[in-house]
Parts: C-alpha cells; sequence; structure tokens
C-alpha cells in the first residue's frame, strides 16, 4: 500500500495508523510512505513546503497546476513499478491518499495502465476532470475506490468530496462514500472503514 500524504506534512504522517487498521498478519500487507518534494506553495505566500504540486488559490474548482500533478502521478507510478519489481502484483497494490495526496492517488490510479487492488481517497478532491475520459485506464474501470470526507472540513469543504464523489460515479466507477463528522482529519471510524476495505480487496 502506497500512501500519500497531505500539503505541508510527510510521509511520516500516517505511519502510526497502520496498527489501527487491524490487518491480519497473513494478508503480508507492506506499507510505503513516501515524502513530497518541498516547493514554493502560492497560496501560502511562496513558503517552500512538502508539496505534490502548487495550489495557487483557495477556490479547489479552479484550474490546478496541472504538470505539478503530473510530475507526482509519474513518481507515483514509478514507485509502483518499482514494488511490482520487487515482486509485487498489480492487483495486490493499493493507492491512498488524504487531502492533496489523496487527488494525486486518483489522478495517478486511474489512469495506471495495470489493475490495482483498489484506491483509498481521504478527504480529497478530483483533479484532472477534463482529462480523465481520454486518459482513464481500461484496466482500473472497476477498481474499488473507498472515499471518505469531513461534513465539517474548512480546508477542503464536503461540497469537494461530494463532487469526486459524483463525477466518478457518472462515469461508472465503483466508489465506497464514507462521510464523518469531523474537520481536515482522520477519525477512528474512518481508520476501521480503510481496514475493513483493504481486508476486501487484498484477500
Amino acid at each position: 500500500m502506497v500512501w500519500l500524504h497531505g500539503l505541508g506534512a510527510d510521509g511520516h504522517d500516517f505511519a502510526p495508523i497502520v496498527p489501527e487498521l487491524r490487518l491480519p498478519p497473513e494478508l503480508g500487507v507492506r506499507f510505503v510512505f513516501p515524502h513530497a518534494e518541498q516547493i514554493p506553495v502560492t497560496i501560502n505566500g511562496g513558503m517552500v513546503m512538502p508539496a505534490w504540486y502548487d495550489i495557487a488559490e483557495i477556490d479547489l474548482q479552479r484550474r490546478h497546476d496541472e504538470v505539478g500533478v503530473r510530475r507526482s502521478a509519474a513518481a507515483v507510478g514509478q514507485l509502483l513499478q518499482h514494488e511490482h519489481e520487487r515482486g509485487v502484483p498489480w492487483r495486490r497494490m493499493v493507492l491512498a491518499g488524504f487531502s492533496q495526496g489523496g487527488a494525486v492517488a486518483l489522478f495517478a490510479a486511474l489512469r495506471h495502465p495495470e489493475r490495482l487492488a483498489g484506491v483509498v481517497a481521504m478527504s480529497t478532491y478530483l483533479v484532472g476532470e477534463d482529462s480523465l475520459d481520454a486518459e482513464a485506464s481500461l484496466a482500473n474501470r472497476d477498481v474499488p475506490i473507498l472515499q471518505a470526507h469531513g461534513t465539517m472540513d474548512p480546508m477542503v469543504p464536503l461540497q469537494r468530496g461530494q463532487a469526486a464523489h459524483q463525477a466518478l460515479t457518472a462515469r461508472g466507477y465503483a466508489v465506497e462514500w464514507h462521510d464523518y463528522p469531523m474537520p481536515h482529519t482522520v477519525v477512528l471510524e474512518e481508520i476501521e472503514a480503510i481496514g475493513e476495505f483493504l481486508r476486501r480487496v487484498l484477500h
């Protein structure tokens, strides 16, 4: 499972959650928590921080930093390829991400040429929707997607998550939706849902 952190965080952010997933040892899940590059982020006054791509303004409906998104998605693809070369079958790989990392996870997974086991999109939104129809991988048209969002999220409003869910389901993707009374964070019920999802798709 490759898990992408959010803006300003790093690869260590979600490592403490692993024991809380309560996955049976026989599943043999290995977790990979990559670090985003340090880049200037426009919305934060050009401050250099870990980010998968630049964000120019708070309105997440506006056009995104497509060059940055594609660069990060390509890096994620190389990471998945590396895991495959280590002996992990494509259908045993799950791509997950929180917030900005979730946007990259969705972008990369839906375009990945080999069928993955699943996608976990946490407190996130859809980037590259206008190119998805042309670029979507046929292999992942039926990939299971778990999407979770906080109803009190001030950073990525619930409406952005719902819009992503609607856009994906309208295209025929199988999206399991969960929302929780939380801000831009993770709660135990969400972790439990992710654990159940992983047990199901990695059985």
